[in-house]
């Protein structure tokens, strides 16, 4: 396997860029790898930040600047960092000749008002908009292995489009029907900030509600899935584990279908796609299938009349449903075969 042109990783602190480092720092293709952050404590090495990664190769950690990253002639930036710093970091890499994945939701959407509107922040990066590349392969494959700037998806809206969009793509949708998206997740989903609600005493044997109607996933799964945002009941839900997702989601068809006929759809759409992975009809994914993989996996049911769909899908929310997703839009612009070191 040819050795990758060096590539940069900015956020590495957080819990997405703590995993893609640990990705790329064992990916087959060995690309060299720079590791960028605000504080580095003083380190010049990012085993000394973490000292599990000791032993996995080389990962020189330097101050974040435009200038630093330009200067270790990476050729790819990995954006793991808040949606403002993408916004204001990418624009100075892309103009530099630096291929960007970019995993926060500053360019996820073709319309800047929708940034802002869920975001709650200027978009000073508009103009790039048009150019960025949604980061789902399963859809974008080919766009993807010639793009500039990939907008990697986000979790929770990974696995709702993963298992809506062949149901819209194949018309069997009843008209105007509701899609109730039903997803729960780990605590990792929400980041490392320091909150009281996200306090171990706080998780542990609980549930809870989060962000009804109020989620700034809803116009990602919106776009991508052809569903309108008023069709869409999109409730998310915190679980007290670190990690991975579960999505169960309602809908109405258009007509009666059987099982046979929905598995085969699926088992159609992704048969050419490595990471997902559709369960026989009847029975359903758990999380513990696809904690720490970068699977997707879809299981479903189907009631009597042939016509309520009960949808369920199931992805790691820092595997597929971020930095894993990352390395496999980076393997697709770099040629390799998409699931390598996944």
């Amino acid at each position: 396997m040819r050795t990758l042109q060096p590539i940069a990783v900015v956020g590495v602190s957080g819990y997405t860029g703590f995993e893609l480092a640990k990705l790329l720092l064992r990916h087959p293709a060995g690309p060299a790898s720079t590791f960028f952050i605000r504080d580095t404590q003083g380190a010049h090495c990012l085993s000394e930040l973490f000292p599990q990664l000791r032993g996995t190769g080389r990962a020189p950690v330097r101050q974040l600047s435009v200038e630093n990253i330009l200067a270790s002639s990476a050729k790819t930036a990995f954006l793991a960092t808040p949606h403002e710093v993408s916004a204001e970091l990418a624009p100075q890499l892309l103009e530099a000749g630096v291929k960007v994945i970019d995993l926060s939701g500053a360019f996820r959407f073709r319309d800047a008002a929708v940034f802002q509107s869920w975001y709650k922040l200027p978009a000073p990066h508009a103009t790039w908009l048009g150019s960025a590349v949604y980061g789902l392969p399963e859809f974008h494959a080919d766009e993807l292995a010639f793009a500039k700037l990939v907008a990697n998806p986000g979790c929770y809206a990974t696995s709702v489009i993963l298992a809506v969009r062949p149901l819209v793509d194949a018309g069997i949708l009843a008209p105007a029907s509701q899609v109730i998206a039903d997803c729960k997740s780990g605590a990792t989903g929400a980041g490392k900030e320091l909150r009281r609600d996200l306090h171990f005493s706080e998780l542990d044997e609980n549930l809870k509600a989060y962000n009804l109607f109020s989620h700034r996933h809803t116009p990602e799964i919106a776009e991508q899935t052809g569903v309108s945002e008023s069709q869409l009941i999109f409730s998310t839900h915190l679980l007290p584990i670190a990690r991975g997702i579960l999505s169960t989601i309602y809908v109405t068809l258009v007509e009666p279908q059987s099982p046979e006929a929905i598995e085969a759809l699926y088992r159609k759409t992704y048969a050419s796609r490595p990471m997902v992975r559709i369960w026989k009809a009847g029975t359903l994914p758990e999380i513990r299938h696809v904690a720490h993989t970068n699977f997707a996996d879809i299981g479903f049911t189907l009631d009597r009349s042939g016509q309520r769909l009960i949808v369920v899908s199931c992805l790691d929310n820092l595997g597929k449903g971020a930095a894993g997703q990352a390395v496999q839009n980076f393997n697709l612009l770099s040629q390799l075969e998409e699931n390598t070191g996944l």
